[in-house]
């Protein structure tokens, strides 16, 4: 090609640059300049300390061949290409296309990007579309920024965001924990990581996170994680929610909507529409149609309240759980039910208080008081106390029913089945005893320090109480009006929660009579 005619093409060349607003790539320096125009025609061939210039960025190698008319160009050998003061990227090969400003690297590829943190990727291949800002690896990778190292085959990297997404078999490494995912986006300034699909956390075997959504914030360890996470931890306590707010630092939980908590080693599970969680001494509590189920007995026990917590607790040379109900408390268990309006429950000693209002259920007998405990062993109810304006009743026939109470009061239960009941100071009964063929004798009543009543298929089979007692029998046909009920009576059969789930219901609460504790409705 002669002079004027390459003149011709290279006019023709800067014209079309001109007009597009594209920049040419400038040689800067080479040792030695050459030609092979068998081979390759008009490229320049240049060996030894090149350099090249593009815009804002400069370009060293050993060698390359330079397409002066198509502005583009090969690098080989200790390639190394600068960004303006923050970008450093090298390699083994490059080819850069000035006109798309795309730089294709090969070959132990780097790219530094130095701003107020230090952040590197590495991978045998690495495409950087400097119109983006972009740099893009397919054939495995890794991120390095001051806290975590990331590693996946497919990802991308961009440098003025501090952002970066990665694809298929990621693996991230803190210090303090591992991650693994499919699909991840995260950020090197703020060292935020984005969860984007099935994604597994852990730390040394202590805590497990999987989560499909989310984010995870490593330099903190707060997360927020959505869609049905799940947080587990070695000594045996789940966290389940729809949203959870999670502070592995602090250990401490927040859950959002359809929370689970779980303690296998107590054999618990809280559930709720809100609740918080403690790792250290497991506590936490639940709110928004609150329910706890123990399943560490043969029979489970479902409770329910506005609010329930759990904790462990120091007690004599041990630790034990404790379980605290507030408002609307309602219990369900094949053996025993019952309602309060508070509740405390030792797995130490395996009794529930119940207070304020409480009524419990054993089979066909009602039981009330100011008070009253309920004592689980060996998994069955075995005892149900009460103190203060104590009341036992049956539904016998009709509107009659057989009633006990007194100051203090507790009933025997063996083999799930009412043996006795004790009433102690100012002891007062209302039985309708019967003949052996089933006919009412009459109505007795009975009051006395101290009554013994003594059941039979779960109805009064005899008495005994002290000689300084006073009975009265009236026959069923002379009974006087308004004497068939003690002053303490009422019936509350309608608040009786008699499957698990009819702990959750809210039945009005039976008003007690004048002159007994009403806590509230």
């Amino acid at each position: 090609m002669g002079y004027k005619r390459l003149f011709i093409v290279l006019a023709a060349v800067l014209s079309a640059h001109a007009a597009t607003g594209q920049k040419l790539i400038r040689l800067v320096h080479s040792d030695s300049l050459s030609y092979d125009q068998e081979l390759l025609g008009d490229v320049k061939i240049l060996r030894g300390n090149v350099v090249f210039k593009h815009e804002d960025a400069l370009l060293y190698c050993d060698s390359a061949y330079f397409y002066e008319p198509t502005n583009s160009l090969d690098a080989f050998g200790r390639v190394r290409m600068l960004q303006g003061d923050s970008i450093f990227v090298y390699g083994e090969k490059l080819f850069y296309n000035g006109n798309t400003r795309i730089a294709e690297l090969r070959y132990n590829v780097r790219m530094i990007h130095q701003s107020y943190t230090m952040t590197q990727l590495a991978a045998d291949s690495v495409i950087y579309d400097r119109n983006r800002g972009v740099a893009y690896f397919n054939q495995g990778g890794v991120i390095r920024d001051e806290i975590n190292t990331l590693r996946a085959t497919r990802g991308e990297y961009t440098p003025n965001s501090h952002q970066s997404v990665f694809y298929d078999n990621i693996h991230l490494t803190h210090p303090k924990f591992t991650l693994e995912a499919d699909t991840l986006h995260y950020n090197t300034s703020s060292h935020i990581a984005e969860l984007q699909g099935p994604t597994n956390i852990d730390y040394e075997e202590e805590t497990h996170i999987y989560s499909t959504r989310g984010w995870y914030n490593t330099q903190t360890e707060q997360s927020m994680l959505l869609d049905r996470s799940i947080v587990t931890h070695q000594t045996g306590q789940t966290m389940t929610s729809d949203t959870i707010f999670y502070d592995k630092r602090n250990k401490f939980g927040r859950l959002f909507g359809h929370m689970h908590l779980t303690d296998s080693a107590q054999q618990k599970t809280l559930y709720g529409g809100y609740g918080e969680m403690w790792e250290k001494d497991k506590r936490g509590y639940a709110t928004k149609k609150a329910l706890m189920v123990d399943w560490s007995d043969s029979i489970w026990t479902y409770m329910h309240g506005d609010t329930l917590r759990t904790e462990d607790i120091p007690y004599m040379d041990t630790v034990t759980n404790w379980v605290r109900g507030y408002r609307h408390v309602r219990i369900y268990r094949s053996d025993a039910q019952a309602v309060c309006d508070s509740l405390s429950w030792l797995d130490a000693d395996s009794v529930l208080r119940l207070y304020y209002d409480p009524v419990s259920w054993h089979e066909n007998t009602q039981f009330s008081a100011d008070s009253v405990q309920i004592y689980v062993e060996k998994g069955s109810v075995a005892r149900i106390c009460g103190q203060g304006n104590t009341l036992a009743v049956q539904h016998e026939i009709k509107d009659y029913y057989n009633q006990c109470g007194g100051k203090e009061m507790t009933a025997y239960i063996e083999d799930d089945t009412l043996r006795r009941v004790d009433v102690n100071a100012n002891a007062q009964t209302i039985f309708f005893p019967k003949e052996d063929d089933g006919t009412y004798v009459g109505m007795n009543v009975t009051e006395s320090n101290f009554i013994k009543v003594f059941f039979k298929n779960q109805d009064v089979d005899h008495s005994v109480f002290t000689s300084e007692s006073k009975c009265t029998l009236y026959p069923m046909d002379k009974i006087p009006g308004g004497k068939d009920r003690l002053s303490s009576f009422f019936w509350a059969t309608e608040e009786r929660p008699r499957k698990p789930g009819a702990v959750l219901k809210h039945p009005k609460r039976t008003k007690r009579p004048v002159g007994t504790v009403s806590a509230a409705e």
